[in-house]
């Protein structure tokens, strides 16, 4: 049976671990040829040991190392990929960061170390993606659409996060960078969509997960009473690649358990 996304290059950005991880694995499931991005030389290692997942289980892919927050390296990286690979077709900007801090206490470098990362990283590679969507034109053959970008956002683009200021504040700047492109070039037939995810079961998340008070105390904020897990952002960054939601894009899609539909407020706050 012909898989979804058979003969796509995906480049997954933030793809070492956590849901990156989990999206690049889906992503091969479906048949694309995978970029395992990860931003330093200490992450190799494990990017290594997610390409070898997907290779072991039949699926295609490389890795490549790229601080999404530098133009250059980002302009590098695609260029290697088109050269090594052909071309991009789908682009899940995922890399994230967080930095937290209460606000008077906030430096300007934790501000801008998780803005960088997290805005002006997917601001940067979806340049990078768009320009070879143009350069490229349609490939009617492998994708109803001429590119595919899907924006790792959160369910802080609309919900308020004291005490990590600079994370929900980059989350909302995706949701218009994404609604924006969605707009800029939807003529082009290039659908920009973001994920908003809720509580993941992630290393960067271990503090609300890694005991079971923390997990009790957090499900008190998910109706559907269960954590996530990457695989469950994998498989909606796989629908959202494939010509099955070829008619939705400019939509921000919450997979949260439920989470902003604010649970607090069941016995009325």
């Amino acid at each position: 049976m012909q898989k979804e996304l058979q003969g796509q290059v995906a480049v997954v950005t933030g793809a070492s671990s956590g849901i990156g991880a989990g999206v690049a694995q889906s992503l091969a499931d479906a048949g694309a040829i995978v970029v395992v991005n990860h931003p330093v030389a200490a992450t190799k290692a494990d990017a290594d040991a997610v390409l070898k997942e997907i290779t072991d289980a039949g699926g295609q892919g490389i890795t490549y190392q790229c601080d999404v927050s530098k133009e250059d390296q980002v302009d590098q990286m695609f260029a290697d990929v088109v050269a090594q690979l052909g071309t991009v077709d789908i682009l899940v900007n995922n890399a994230g960061i967080q930095r937290d801090a209460a606000f008077h206490e906030m430096t300007l470098a934790q501000w801008d170390a998780v803005i960088g990362v997290n805005l002006t990283g997917q601001f940067l590679c979806a340049r990078a993606a768009i320009r070879e969507f143009l350069r490229r034109g349609p490939r009617p053959e492998v994708s109803s659409a001429t590119g595919k970008i899907i924006c790792m956002s959160s369910v802080h683009e609309v919900i308020p996060w004291a005490g990590h200021i600079n994370y929900a504040a980059s989350k909302g700047g995706v949701k218009l960078l994404m609604q924006s492109l969605a707009q800029e070039y939807g003529d082009r037939r290039i659908r920009v969509n973001s994920i908003c995810p809720g509580a993941i079961q992630t290393p960067i998340n271990h503090s609300a997960w890694g005991t079971p008070e923390a997990l009790n105390s957090l499900m008190r904020l998910i109706p559907y009473n269960r954590i996530g897990q990457p695989a469950d952002i994998g498989n909606l960054a796989v629908f959202l690649a494939s010509d099955k939601s070829d008619y939705i894009t400019g939509s921000s899609i919450f997979i949260d358990g439920g989470m902003t539909v604010l649970e607090s407020f069941v016995d009325n706050g």
